[in-house]
């Protein structure tokens, strides 16, 4: 990342300001609640998985995340991102605003933004384990994985940049100088979020049975929702892209969550740009450091 604008610009102010570059990056971690977190209910089982394995919320911020943080918040990975991916992703990001949490841990041999990786589990719902923060909110499904963080010290720099601009960033680090615990802040603007936001249902049943309701009430979707009543996922693959084509005003959630089950996640057989670090990964690079 030494040549990425948005690293360079938390790098810089943090040096400016006379604080230890790497003893920030290494001590600290950033864990967005997405959208669809708000909708599952995930802050408060969120803030008690996290002071369980010993990390301190050391800020919070309520915030909307756009479509161009989305692309540069996965700028490194989104090489392999299907344009439907992309489609829904959008979406994902007008449902509700979202929650970033900066977290602090008293690091050991890893980085926090490694062992938070490691103890946040996978995207693959199928390689989530018992004890995964991702395990504990909910299996559901690739793209609805409810929460993101950055993979090492040097991305937690960066994706600071794509959140916040300087003036924020300073504000931001006078608040982690008091190493006060936020965790209650967490909770209100999570209990705030539940009052404006519907819970709603991730079952690709129910996301068909309101989609279908919705083409209901559209006469020139009648062959649609007729074919969608083989009830395969190309079926219901062909329903999105026709009502995407056509401009048909679905219910959003719904479409997500049906799209997540029965569209391309990815592109090709190519490798994203950048990956994540596992803890292995990490001791292994840097066990003569």
């Amino acid at each position: 990342y030494a040549g990425d604008t948005y690293f360079q610009e938390s790098a810089n102010q943090l040096v400016d300001s006379g604080a230890d570059l790497a003893t920030f990056a290494r001590e600290h971690t950033l864990l967005l609640l997405k959208p669809d977190a708000i909708v599952g209910r995930a802050m408060e089982p969120t803030v008690h998985w996290l002071r369980d394995n010993g990390f301190r919320i050391a800020a919070v911020r309520r915030m909307s995340v756009n479509r161009h943080q989305a692309r540069a918040l996965w700028y490194y990975q989104w090489n392999i991102a299907s344009t439907e991916r992309r489609h829904l992703a959008d979406l994902l990001v007008t449902i509700s605003d979202a929650v970033l949490l900066v977290l602090h841990a008293d690091t050991d041999d890893l980085p926090t933004a490694v062992t938070f990786c490691d103890r946040k589990g996978p995207t693959a719902p199928s390689q989530r384990e018992p004890g995964h923060l991702r395990h504990l909110l909910g299996r559901y499904t690739y793209l609805l994985n409810l929460v993101h963080s950055p993979d090492d010290p040097a991305d937690v720099l960066r994706e600071l940049a794509i959140y916040f601009d300087e003036a924020e960033r300073k504000t931001l680090f006078g608040e982690l100088s008091e190493r006060a615990d936020r965790s209650a802040d967490a909770l209100r603007i999570g209990a705030d979020l539940a009052d404006e936001i519907p819970a709603r249902s991730f079952g690709k049943d129910d996301a068909v049975a309101t989609l279908l309701r919705d083409l209901a009430e559209i006469p020139e979707a009648q062959g649609v929702t007729e074919a969608a009543g083989a009830g395969t996922d190309g079926a219901y693959a062909d329903l999105i892209h026709t009502a995407w084509a056509n401009g048909w005003p679905l219910d959003p959630w719904a479409v997500i969550v049906l799209g997540s089950h029965v569209l391309p996640m990815r592109t090709g057989t190519q490798s994203q740009t950048l990956g994540a670090v596992s803890a292995a990964d990490w001791r292994e690079a840097h066990h003569d450091s």
